[in-house]
């Protein structure tokens, strides 16, 4: 695969990870260089209001305004992703890709909210060590695709996945069809 970097794009869970950790998720990759990679699963919405734990920006949040299981790595810490409205850099946000931002949680929220035109809060990530990554897509774990901007903002995220792999051409879109489990088939 070489040493494509895949900041900003999504990783597609395949079939083959059905039953584990990353089943069925859709992560957005926010870093990708030769330290490793980090993203967010962008479909796994929790139970927990973010006013619960961010009360500040529960009135910023895209619906649905609960916390996201961003990945089983540091899961007691929180990630904020924005979508930034215009150009630039807002006070607080470092642009990863196009107009996805990642959000320093500890700007007040009145300085960013007009800047923003949608938020996401995570917890947890998902990482890679260096070329761990680049050897699960190898053995076939991970489609890589674009992402679009509006894709870690969904109300609808449980159907993501689908969704992502319908917009696809060729046999990727027939794979939006595939059967939760297959075993049932």
């Amino acid at each position: 695969m070489g040493q494509k970097k895949l900041t900003g794009q999504l990783l597609v869970a395949t079939p083959t990870l059905h039953g584990s950790t990353f089943d069925s998720s859709v992560i957005l990759m926010l870093s990708h260089d030769h330290d490793g990679a980090l993203g967010v699963i962008v479909n796994r919405p929790s139970d927990v209001p973010i006013g619960r734990l961010l009360p500040n920006w529960s009135h910023v949040a895209s619906e649905p305004d609960v916390i996201f299981q961003g990945g089983p790595v540091s899961t007691d810490s929180a990630l904020g992703l924005v979508l930034i409205a215009g150009n630039g850099e807002p006070l607080g946000v470092r642009r990863v890709s196009g107009e996805v931002g990642v959000l320093d949680l500890d700007t007040p929220a009145e300085v960013v909210e007009p800047a923003v035109g949608g938020l996401r809060i995570f917890a947890g990530y998902a990482g890679w060590a260096p070329d761990q990554l680049e050897g699960e897509i190898e053995e076939g774990s991970w489609y890589v695709v674009d992402a679009e901007a509006g894709d870690a903002f969904r109300g609808d995220a449980e159907g993501l996945w689908r969704t992502v792999l319908r917009r696809q051409p060729g046999h990727l879109a027939l794979m939006a069809s595939f059967p939760a489990d297959p075993t049932m088939n």
